[in-house]
């Protein structure tokens, strides 16, 4: 357990100790990851809630983050802990909506971090005008890029959509392509998707279009193909990306025969794997591209939830305090490399990656959390394989969106 940690809980436990004799009550908290930094980390947090809470007993349970997925509404509905893993977004929707989550819009209004500090990530925990979860960790997308390549031919990161495309042509003319990406299992397109219309129509158009309320048809998301279009036509991608996985992706970049790389933050420990040096790579937002939209960036985050069978309230809500505070969601992160959605939590100034990270994320205008966690599996399915044929055959988009349109109809 980290300094920090052990501080912050032994000052709130002898709060406790002097304001009263301690009364035992239960906590059950149900985690959904392994992993070997993950696991270590969420048990740390517990350890660190019991010493600040020693009139609580806690029970700490943890599984597959996968199998999670699958039993979570039957976990909801039968036994249910006090505290339980989800996802904002979207894909907590449906559980809200069936009444398997508790509204916590009072901890949000009377809590002072959660009040003030997670400013950012309240809308993409926001439904109904209520708040039903606390993130406690979440890590930025963006545009990857060479710049010792930038460097080399004297180009600068691009804020605008005009200026990316002006450093694709510069690239082209030297025989680099402008993009890899490894487009074999899907995903990596839907973030590609996924910045496209954010910046061309805003969070609302995009979660409206997640959602099931717009069509694919739509001509707004039309307009995002076109812009997509754009970018095969003067961004042009590697050619062999539908035979490549995400990693494999990597290796023209890190050749130099591509420049750019739209990908999550995840990513950079395989750069360097790849002989990347810090002073190779570096990061930019995913520029404008319709002026005056509201910047809002990709950002996959994961949260804790009370579900509404909950026996133990208070405990619940004491514990998502507890994980809310600047300490604990900066230790937490820090030991898992990735970012804490509280404003005013520590991170690791030593890694520039982070760094931009927390700037980029804390001053968006909302999260989206990633095209198949916001949209339900079939739809997403259904989506990223036909943002695939568009890549590989630009000239079957209306088929593609009619056919999505009818996906849509069938899911919704």
């Amino acid at each position: 357990m980290s300094v920090r940690f052990t501080k912050l809980a032994l000052g709130v436990a002898l709060g406790s100790l002097f304001s009263g004799t301690l009364l035992a009550s239960d906590l059950v908290v149900t985690f959904d990851d392994l992993n070997s930094d993950k696991k270590a980390a969420f048990e740390a947090v517990i350890e660190a809630f019991k010493e600040a809470n020693p009139d609580i007993n806690v029970t700490a349970n943890n599984g597959d983050r996968e199998a999670h997925k699958n039993t979570i509404r039957n976990a909801l509905q039968n036994d249910a802990p006090d505290v339980i893993t989800w996802y904002p977004g979207n894909r907590m929707g449906p559980l809200v909506d069936a009444g398997l989550f508790m509204d916590i819009s009072d901890l949000w209004a009377s809590d002072p971090n959660l009040s003030a500090n997670f400013n950012a990530i309240k809308p993409t925990m926001t439904r109904d005008d209520k708040q039903w979860g606390v993130p406690y960790s979440y890590y930025q997308w963006g545009i990857y890029y060479r710049k010792d390549i930038y460097d080399k031919l004297g180009i600068t990161e691009p804020s605008t959509w005009t200026e990316l495309l002006d450093n694709c042509d510069k690239l082209t003319e030297v025989g680099v392509t402008p993009f890899t990406v490894g487009s074999q299992n899907l995903w990596p397109l839907a973030g590609i998707f996924d910045y496209l219309n954010l910046r061309t129509n805003g969070y609302e158009v995009h979660n409206d279009l997640t959602a099931g309320k717009i069509k694919y048809t739509d001509p707004r998301i039309k307009a995002t193909f076109e812009n997509w279009g754009e970018m095969l036509d003067r961004c042009s991608f590697v050619s062999t990306h539908a035979t490549m996985d995400w990693q494999a992706g990597i290796t023209p970049f890190a050749n130099g025969d591509a420049a750019h790389y739209v990908m999550g933050n995840f990513s950079v420990g395989q750069y360097k794997d790849a002989g990347l040096t810090d002073d190779q790579i570096d990061f930019f937002q995913f520029p404008e591209i319709t002026e005056g939209v509201d910047r809002a960036e990709e950002a996959p985050a994961d949260a804790f939830f009370i579900p509404a069978k909950a026996m133990n309230v208070e405990n619940a809500k004491k514990f998502l305090a507890f994980i809310a505070t600047p300490e604990v969601q900066g230790d937490w992160n820090m030991a898992i490399g990735q970012l804490p959605p509280n404003s005013e939590a520590p991170i690791n100034t030593e890694d520039k990656f982070i760094v931009e990270g927390m700037e980029t994320l804390s001053t968006a205008s909302g999260l989206a959390q990633f095209f198949d966690r916001d949209a339900p599996s079939a739809m997403a399915d259904a989506a990223m394989q036909g943002f695939q044929k568009f890549m590989l055959d630009p000239s079957t988009l209306d088929e593609i969106l009619e056919n999505l349109d009818k996906v849509q109809a069938e899911v919704y």
